[in-house]
C-alpha cells in the first residue's frame, strides 16, 4: 500500500468515529463480577458494559449512582479476617502442605490459583496476643503460678503460637508483602489483674507499667520474627468481661491513664512504627471511644478507634470521626454463625452494612472474626459456639467450603488495593447501597449491593459519560473501569 493510499484509509476511518459521535473514541469498559443470593452466581465474571456520551434512557425511579473522582475520602489499608489461634491450627496441623498453600495463596494473593481462580488479596488481618475463646487452651504470653508474679517479664515467651500462627501469618505476608498486620490481647497475664486470672477481673493500676512493656515486648518479638506489628489495641472488648474465656474490663479512664501515662509514650521511644486504637468494641458505647480522645495526654498517642458489630449502629462511626476528624477509623471485628442461616441475608449484611457502610463511615480496613474454623464452629474453647469462619476447614480431610463472608470480603479486597482512597459516590437509593474507590493505578472499583426481592436497573455517571446496569435480586457486584486521561 502507498503512503497516499495509507493516508486515505486513516482519514476515511476517522470520518468514521467522528460520525459515531465524541465518545466513540474513547468509550470505557466496565468489567463486572456478581455474586447473587441464590448462590447461582460467585463472584461470577459478566459481560462487559461501556460508558456512553449519550444519554442513557431510564425510568423515573431508576436509581442513579454519581461518581466524584475528584472528592476524596480516606485512604484503605485493606479487608480481611483474623488469624486466630483456631484458624492457625486448622492450616498449619489439619491441612496438607499442598492444600494449605493453596489456600493461603487464594486467600492472600491475587494470582490464578489452582482450582480455585483468582486470589482474592486479603490485605489486613488480627492476631490474637494470648489466648481467646477461639483457642485449643487459656494462655497468655508470659502464665505464673496463682500468687507468683514476673515484673522484670523473665518468663515471657510467644511460644504457645510457634507452630500455629506465626508460620501461617509468615506464610501470608510472603505472599503479600502489603499485608497489615494488627493484635489485640484478649486478657492481660492473670498476675497483673484485680481476680489474679485471665477470666474475668481488671487491670490493676500497679501493672500499668509491666502491662506496657508486656505488649511492647510482644511487638519486638514478632518483629524478631519478621512480622511487623502495625497496630495495638491494650483490650479486645474491654466492657466485656466473659465468664468462661479470657477478658478484661477497661473502663474509659483508667485506658486513658494506661496509654498517656504508659504505652504511648513507651512505643512512641521503642516502636514508632506501631499504632494504637482504641475501645476496639460494639458501635452501641460510642461514649467510651470519645472520653478516651478527649483525654489530652491519651489521645496525643491513639491513633484511630476501632470498632465491633454484635451491638448499636454502624452510622456512630461517622459521627464520632466529626468530632475527632484527625482520628483514623477501622473496623476490626465481626462473626457470622449458625443463628443467621439466611445465605442471602448475611451476603447483604455482611456486604452492605459491614463492607459498604462501614467503609462510608471512614473505616480504612475491614476485619471479620475468625479466618476459618471447622465443620463443627471449631476448635474454641468457651465463647461462641456457633460461630462460622471466611471458610471451613474440614478438619479431617483438610478440604476448603467458602462461606458468604468470603463473598463478602472477596468482592471489595480483590478489586481495592491497598492505598486507595474512597471517593464520592451518591448515597443509597431505592435499595441499592454503593461506595466507590480510586485504586493506586488510576482504576476505579465500585461496590454495589441490591438488597430489595426484585432485579434493579441502575445508572453509573462520571461526568458526562454514563452507562446502565441491571443486578440480579438480593445481589451484589463489583464494577471496575480506567478512564482515559
Amino acid at each position: 500500500m502507498s503512503i497516499t493510499q495509507e493516508m486515505r484509509r486513516l482519514g476515511a476511518l476517522a470520518a468514521l468515529l467522528a460520525a459515531a459521535g465524541p465518545g466513540a473514541m474513547a468509550a470505557t469498559t466496565v468489567q463486572s463480577w456478581i455474586t447473587s443470593g441464590d448462590r447461582s452466581q460467585l463472584l461470577t465474571p459478566q459481560a462487559d458494559a461501556r460508558f456512553s456520551d449519550a444519554m442513557v434512557k431510564m425510568a423515573a425511579d431508576t436509581p442513579v449512582i454519581v461518581i466524584d473522582p475528584a472528592t476524596r475520602y480516606q485512604r484503605i489499608a485493606g479487608f480481611g479476617a483474623a488469624i486466630t489461634d483456631a484458624s492457625a491450627y486448622l492450616i498449619q496441623q489439619r491441612m496438607s502442605a499442598p492444600q494449605r498453600e493453596s489456600l493461603l495463596r487464594e486467600l492472600f494473593g491475587r494470582g490464578e490459583v489452582k482450582d480455585a481462580g483468582q486470589g482474592i488479596g486479603l490485605s489486613f488481618t488480627r492476631l490474637t496476643i494470648g489466648a481467646s475463646d477461639f483457642s485449643r487452651s487459656h494462655y497468655s504470653f508470659d502464665d505464673m503460678p496463682p500468687g507468683q508474679t514476673d515484673p522484670q517479664l523473665k518468663h515471657f515467651s510467644i511460644d504457645a503460637q510457634r507452630d500455629t500462627v506465626l508460620p501461617t501469618v509468615k506464610a501470608a505476608l510472603a505472599i503479600n508483602p502489603q499485608l497489615k498486620v494488627m493484635a489485640s490481647p484478649w486478657s492481660a497475664p492473670g498476675w497483673m489483674k484485680s481476680g489474679d486470672s485471665l477470666i474475668q477481673g481488671t487491670l490493676r493500676p500497679e501493672a500499668f507499667d509491666v502491662y506496657a512493656r508486656y505488649l511492647n515486648r510482644y511487638v519486638d518479638a514478632m518483629k524478631r520474627e519478621g512480622v511487623t506489628i502495625s497496630a495495638l489495641t491494650l483490650q479486645n472488648e474491654p466492657h466485656f468481661e466473659p465468664g468462661d474465656y479470657p477478658g478484661m474490663r477497661v473502663d474509659p479512664a483508667k485506658r486513658a491513664a494506661f496509654i498517656g501515662g504508659h504505652l504511648g509514650p513507651l512505643l512512641a521511644r521503642a516502636n514508632p512504627g506501631t499504632a494504637i486504637f482504641d475501645w476496639d468494641h460494639n458501635w452501641d458505647e460510642p461514649d467510651s471511644p470519645a472520653t478516651v480522645l478527649a483525654d489530652p495526654r491519651a489521645a496525643r498517642y491513639v491513633s484511630g478507634i476501632a470498632w465491633h458489630c454484635y451491638a448499636g449502629k454502624s452510622d456512630v462511626q461517622g459521627k464520632l470521626h466529626d468530632k475527632f476528624p484527625a482520628k483514623d477509623t477501622w473496623f476490626t471485628e465481626c462473626s457470622g454463625g449458625r443463628w443467621s442461616p439466611d445465605w442471602a441475608k448475611n451476603l447483604q449484611y455482611f456486604t452492605k452494612t459491614l463492607v459498604i457502610d462501614t467503609t462510608r463511615g471512614w473505616a480504612r480496613g475491614v476485619l471479620f472474626w475468625n479466618l476459618a474454623l471447622d465443620e463443627n464452629d471449631s476448635p474454641h474453647l468457651g465463647g461462641c459456639k456457633d460461630c462460622r469462619g471466611v471458610v471451613t476447614i474440614d478438619s479431617r480431610s483438610g478440604a476448603v467450603s467458602r462461606n458468604v463472608e468470603y463473598y463478602a470480603l472477596a468482592h471489595a479486597s480483590r478489586f481495592v488495593l491497598p492505598g486507595a482512597v474512597r471517593i464520592g459516590s451518591s448515597e443509597e437509593a431505592n435499595g441499592i447501597a454503593n461506595v466507590a474507590f480510586r485504586n493506586p493505578d488510576g482504576s476505579i472499583a465500585l461496590l454495589v449491593a441490591n438488597g430489595a426481592a426484585q432485579a434493579r436497573t441502575f445508572a453509573v455517571k462520571v461526568g458526562k459519560q454514563s452507562f446502565r446496569y441491571a443486578l440480579p435480586a438480593s445481589s451484589v457486584a463489583t464494577l471496575r473501569w480506567k478512564m482515559p486521561e
